[in-house]
């Protein structure tokens, strides 16, 4: 039998402690602080193979990895610096992200997970919908594509 110890407890994070550190390959990047950030997940393809004479099962190879985009969530201000990074990709100015962290945070806001990606670059940009009838806040939302996530 476990003994239920508070001092070896393990609780489950809070999920609204966490920020995001970019890097980016050209120089510059730094903190920034979000409403969500989500697509912290990758998958490995499962390939079906049937081999001759066996018809009784199908063999379960292992296929490429696929990295999720990270999105990011965050009250828009008119002045984003998203989407002037985002405008700056249309533009030729092709600067990716040399490394991005998301740490998450616990209630004393210490470091207690980190993920991090590698060159990301900005895939997409919104703004959410703009509706006199609500009062809600504008929210811009940037989806980073990266080549590779690592939890630590």
């Amino acid at each position: 039998m476990v003994a239920n110890n508070p001092g070896t407890r393990k609780d489950p994070l809070p999920v609204f402690c966490f920020k995001v550190e970019l890097s980016l390959a050209g120089g510059g990047g730094g903190e920034a602080f979000f409403k969500s950030v989500s697509g912290l997940k990758y998958e490995t393809e499962v390939v079906p193979v049937r081999e001759g004479g066996a018809n009784d099962t199908t063999f379960s190879l292992i296929g490429a990895t696929k990295w999720s985009n990270i999105v990011l969530k965050q009250g828009f201000t008119g002045n984003s610096a998203l989407l002037k990074w985002r405008e700056e990709w249309l533009n030729g100015t092709m600067n990716r992200i040399k490394t991005g962290k998301i740490i998450q945070l616990d209630t004393a806001l210490k470091e207690v997970a980190k993920w991090t990606f590698v060159r990301g670059w900005p895939a997409k940009w919104e703004l959410s919908e703009l509706d006199a009838s609500k009062s809600e806040l504008s929210i811009e939302t940037l989806e980073i594509a990266h080549e590779g996530l690592k939890f630590g």
